[in-house]
């Protein structure tokens, strides 16, 4: 099979028409979007995605707010900078790295950022506005990587009407946003989770399979249908045999090697989603931006 889809060329198309929308919007406005990256502590995977976001933030012509924090700062003191940042005209995205340490709330600190300024999609309100919209609205903050997972199958140039989908994965992040935007495609949409009974059978019938569950290469050749679309969004980091070497190796959800001689298309790890997920939280601040100016 040689359509591996690559979410590094697709992502690069989106962030050269965001840099091309941008500077058009920086002549009329003398302006351009604000994004706060807020990160606290040094985990070192935290760290490397934010100096990929900020990096891509800055290539596309978005100014870039950084806050890196100590580990040990407190929540109050985390919840009014993010007070602060929701009423500074400069800042039209908020970014909070996750995950945070174990003392601070996660939920709690998300559920803080102003709708408006909400760079990752994840605020209840934002949640709400996909879940009831009868369209992909261009004006949703909508959660990044399902939306560039819907962006990767777009470009496949498929009729996604009537099609099976199957999402494994049940989370707020990915499975449940994922499950609505495939519903607006008019897929008919199944989710499967750690209680599904014969979960093999159920993927091995969707057209479109969907793996989130963050366990690494746990769907296997089996588990897809002939000629489906397979997109991964797992990203996990394990010890693996490489021609008799142990070496550590990012692997998805999916087991490539067998995925690959099944699937009409599939996306690779690392190189498929990830990158699309930086792409639309920048396409996210820029929307962010033009609401701001009615």
């Amino acid at each position: 099979m040689n359509n591996i889809i690559d979410g590094k060329k697709i992502a690069q198309k989106l962030k050269d028409n965001l840099k091309l929308e941008i500077n058009t919007l920086k002549q009329k406005y003398k302006k351009v979007p604000g994004l706060a990256v807020v990160q606290v502590g040094s985990v070192a995977a935290s760290s490397v995605y934010v100096k990929a976001k900020t990096k891509s933030a800055l290539e596309v012509g978005i100014e870039v707010f950084d806050y890196h924090l100590d580990e040990n700062i407190t929540e109050e003191k985390l919840i009014k900078l993010i007070q602060k940042l929701n009423v500074q005209d400069s800042v039209n995205g908020i970014l909070v790295q996750l995950p945070l340490p174990s003392h601070i709330n996660e939920k709690l600190i998300l559920d803080c950022i102003q709708p408006n300024k909400d760079a990752d999609g994840f605020h209840p309100l934002n949640v709400g506005k996909l879940s009831i919209s009868e369209t992909n609205d261009e004006n949703i903050l909508v959660p990044c990587t399902p939306y560039g997972c819907l962006l990767l199958l777009r470009e496949l140039d498929v009729n996604l009407q009537g099609k099976h989908a199957v999402v494994i994965g049940r989370s707020n992040i990915v499975g449940k946003p994922m499950a609505q935007l495939l519903l607006k495609e008019s897929c008919t949409v199944t989710i499967a989770h750690s209680k599904t009974t014969n979960i093999e059978d159920l993927c091995a019938s969707a057209d479109i399979l969907i793996a989130a569950v963050g366990k690494p290469e746990i769907v296997k050749m089996d588990w897809i249908k002939k000629n489906a679309i397979v997109i991964d969004v797992g990203i996990n980091r394990i010890q693996k045999n490489v021609e008799g070497e142990i070496k550590n190796k990012i692997v998805g959800d999916v087991n490539f090697d067998e995925a690959k001689e099944r699937a009409f298309a599939l996306t690779p790890v690392p190189g498929g989603v990830g990158p699309m997920t930086i792409a639309c939280l920048l396409r996210n601040t820029k929307i962010s931006f033009e609401n701001s100016l009615g």
